[in-house]
């Protein structure tokens, strides 16, 4: 493997992927670890804008009839009018005072109840938009990368932008810290307390929802904890909740104050208590070394690297820096194996598009729409076990789709689907032509420092060096001779765009 290649593999797990000044630069993987770390020392809280009044749904027409002009079906009547959010406490960002948001529910009319969905799902697709775009130009990959993981790993689905956005920044804030800060924040947050059900957690009737899933999901993994570890953990988490601000409050009256036995240990615990319990088992250690290691470095584990890295993981006392250093210059993660294995998310292939080719759109909010086809919609996992990834990303449906996405960022081809049915969704039950979205979509896309990265170059092999840097597995060579084809059919203008366009069309460019 060439030092170029162990940079671009490096770059695409510890971020979204490497710009040609990235790779042209030239250095080592452990330069380049330690200016990733470097430049994502510094939190900065995602936010973004309030929806402003009389915000259309993103799909709430059908597609035009031929003939007809094509006009954006998530394009508001005045753009002119949005306003931003107000950051509040913890990086979240509230609803503009004067909006049905601020009503209660019981409260509103029809009309307004629908004024309050459209509000809710304008937030949350500003949320999504701004995140992606932050992950495509942030310089903080590191940091980015390790939210987007996070965000995953701590699966969370509720109405409310507001909560959702700040447990987003507590995860961001924490991502690269001790695991053990993170999960009390976490378990702390409003959005996950009320998505777990542990708002109705009190003493006498206890509900087991929370506690269940801290264990399963988060921490031990299933088969690790009892049926009585469950209930005895629930009784300690009674009285956890949050008020109306987000603000996390323990309510003493709630709360079961009798002695639990949980993992052995007896006590008057709290949910304090059985964090730190749960913490003191290696086996939570290693329950969070082999999802990284899913996530960063291969799909199948490799049980030798997984001890080891547990073990040392265990005791820095869960320093999540210092895991990742120690899988990002451990030279299998350089190893065939781990290079090009690894199906990209949704996320990962816009935002690895966004960052290597500096691709903006116009209008951000189509954005959402691939991402609803694709199968993956940040701030929206289909359930708190998150997403599964691998295998499940493609099928015949969603690999079409992938591959048509160059033509239509790089071309302004125009991209058609029928949305999946979704009943989580804010509004469910549409019909299929109100969740179709049909049209091009107008973008810019920065080809100049590729042309940098190929000027000494001829000509005929430009074609296999971008190649060398598109893709993480090498070309066959029946597709590079349709590369070449498109290439030099194309005329002199667009001839670069063409060739970026067919490579990234292959098969080849969903693995890193």
């Amino acid at each position: 493997m060439t030092s170029q290649q162990q940079l671009q593999h490096l770059y695409w797990r510890a971020g979204f992927g490497p710009r040609p000044q990235d790779v042209k630069a030239g250095s080592s993987p452990r330069k380049v670890w330690h200016q990733l770390l470097q430049n994502s020392q510094v939190f900065e809280p995602l936010t973004g804008p309030a929806p402003p009044p009389n915000e259309p749904q993103l799909v709430m027409s059908a597609a035009p009839a031929a003939g007809t002009p094509q006009s954006s079906m998530i394009t508001t009547p005045d753009q002119t009018q949005r306003q931003g959010m107000i950051p509040a406490a913890g990086g979240a960002a509230q609803m503009q005072a004067g909006s049905v948001g601020q009503m209660r529910r019981r409260e509103l009319t029809p009309a307004q109840r629908k004024q309050r969905n459209l509000e809710i799902r304008s937030a949350f697709y500003a949320m999504n938009t701004g995140w992606l775009n932050r992950m495509a130009t942030s310089p903080a990959q590191l940091r980015e990368k390790l939210t987007f993981f996070w965000h995953g790993h701590f699966a969370c689905r509720v109405r409310q932008p507001e909560a959702a956005l700040q447990l987003n920044n507590t995860i961001r804030r924490l991502a690269l810290g001790k695991f053990s800060e993170l999960l009390l924040a976490v378990s702390q947050e409003a959005a996950m307390l009320q998505f777990l059900n542990n708002q109705q957690n009190r003493k006498q009737r206890p509900n087991e929802n929370f506690a269940r899933e801290v264990m399963e999901l988060f921490t031990l993994g299933r088969g690790h904890y009892t049926e009585q570890d469950v209930k005895e953990a629930a009784r300690a988490f009674t009285g956890w909740g949050a008020d109306a601000q987000n603000r996390f409050v323990f309510r003493a009256k709630l709360h079961d104050d009798g002695p639990k036995t949980f993992l052995g240990h007896t006590g008057n615990f709290g949910g304090e208590d059985i964090l730190r319990i749960i913490l003191e088992q290696p086996q939570t250690a290693e329950f969070i070394t082999t999802k990284l290691y899913r996530f960063f470095v291969n799909d199948t584990p490799n049980p030798a690297h997984i001890k080891l890295l547990a073990q040392e993981f265990y005791k820095s006392q869960y320093n999540i820096s210092g895991l990742l250093e120690r899988i990002f210059l451990a030279d299998w993660f350089y190893a065939a194996p781990n290079v090009g294995t690894r199906i990209k998310s949704p996320v990962e292939l816009l935002a690895g598009m966004k960052r290597t080719f500096g691709v903006q759109l116009a209008d951000d909010r189509p954005l959402v729409v691939f991402q609803k086809a694709l199968g993956q919609t940040l701030f929206q996992p289909p359930n708190v076990a998150g997403w599964p990834g691998g295998r499940s990303w493609i099928d015949s449906s969603s690999l079409l789709y992938r591959l048509q996405l160059p033509s239509v960022l790089f071309k302004n081809a125009e991209f058609r689907v029928a949305l999946k049915d979704d009943e989580n969704d804010i509004a469910p039950q549409l019909s299929r032509a109100d969740r179709t979205f049909q049209q091009s979509v107008q973008t810019t896309v920065k080809l100049a420092p590729v042309r940098e990265l190929l000027a000494q170059t001829p000509a005929p092999q430009q074609a296999a060096q971008l190649a060398d840097f598109v893709l993480q597995t090498p070309i066959r060579p029946d597709s590079l001779a349709l590369v070449q084809t498109a290439a030099a059919s194309a005329p002199d203008e667009s001839r670069l765009r063409t060739l970026v366009t067919a490579l990234l069309s292959l098969p080849e460019y969903q693995l890193m």
